[in-house]
C-alpha cells in the first residue's frame, strides 16, 4: 500500500488531479478499477489517486487501499475532480468539499456489491442533477475528459462548515438503506445457520 501524501494545489501545477474512491465494502470493485486504469494509460500525465479498496491492486504510482477520513477530506479537497463509488456518505463529501461527483454504482450482478441500492440510489441523484452517473467505461471516460477539459463543469460552491441540506438528505437516506441491508444480510445469515 502506498502512503498518500497530500499535495498542495497552486497556480503553478497544470496538471489535473483526480481522485477515485472505491470505498471500505468488502466487494472488489476490478470493474471500476480497470476503467480507470485504462484511462490513465493514455493519459498519464494526469495525476490519478486511486483508493481501491479490497479491488486488486492496480498498476497505479499512486494508488492505496485505504485512506484515513483526514487523508480523504484533504484529497478531495485538493482534487480537480472526484470519482466515486455509489455509497451515501462518500457522495456527501465530495459534494461537500465542492465536487459534482462523477459516480460509478457497485453492480451486484459483477459481484460488488449484496444487492443494487447503490445503483438505485445513484440514478436517483443522477436524475436529479447531484451526480455524474456512469454506468459503462464510455460514460466513464467522457465524463473524465470532459472534467479535466473544464473543471468548472464538475466544481459546486464548497462549505466545508455547512453541508448542503440535498446532500444531508442524501445521507440520511443512505444511512436507512445501509442499515436496511445490514438488517436483510443477517436476516439470511440467521436463515443459514438454522
Amino acid at each position: 500500500m502506498t502512503a498518500f501524501i497530500p499535495r498542495q494545489r497552486d497556480g503553478g501545477d497544470p496538471a489535473p488531479y483526480v481522485l477515485a474512491v472505491v470505498g471500505t465494502d468488502v466487494h472488489r470493485f476490478d470493474r471500476l478499477v480497470g476503467w480507470l486504469q485504462r484511462w490513465h494509460a493514455a493519459r498519464p500525465q494526469i495525476r490519478l489517486v486511486l483508493q481501491y479498496g479490497h479491488s486488486h491492486p492496480p498498476q497505479l504510482p499512486e494508488a492505496t487501499a485505504f485512506l484515513g477520513h483526514e487523508e480523504l477530506q484533504r484529497a478531495m479537497a485538493e482534487a480537480t475532480l472526484v470519482v466515486s463509488h455509489g455509497g451515501p456518505a462518500t457522495i456527501t463529501e465530495a459534494r461537500r468539499t465542492g465536487h459534482l461527483p462523477i459516480v460509478v454504482p457497485r453492480n451486484p450482478a459483477h459481484d460488488e456489491h449484496v444487492d443494487n441500492h447503490q445503483q438505485l440510489f445513484s440514478r436517483r441523484l443522477g436524475a436529479a442533477g447531484l451526480v455524474r452517473l456512469c454506468e459503462s467505461e464510455a460514460e466513464l471516460v467522457a465524463a473524465l475528459d470532459e472534467g479535466v477539459a473544464d473543471p468548472s463543469r464538475f466544481a459546486l460552491t464548497a462549505d466545508p462548515d455547512r453541508p448542503d441540506p440535498r446532500a444531508e438528505a442524501v445521507a440520511r437516506v443512505g444511512r436507512v438503506i445501509d442499515d436496511l441491508v445490514a438488517r436483510r444480510v443477517r436476516q439470511r445469515a440467521g436463515g443459514r445457520r438454522g
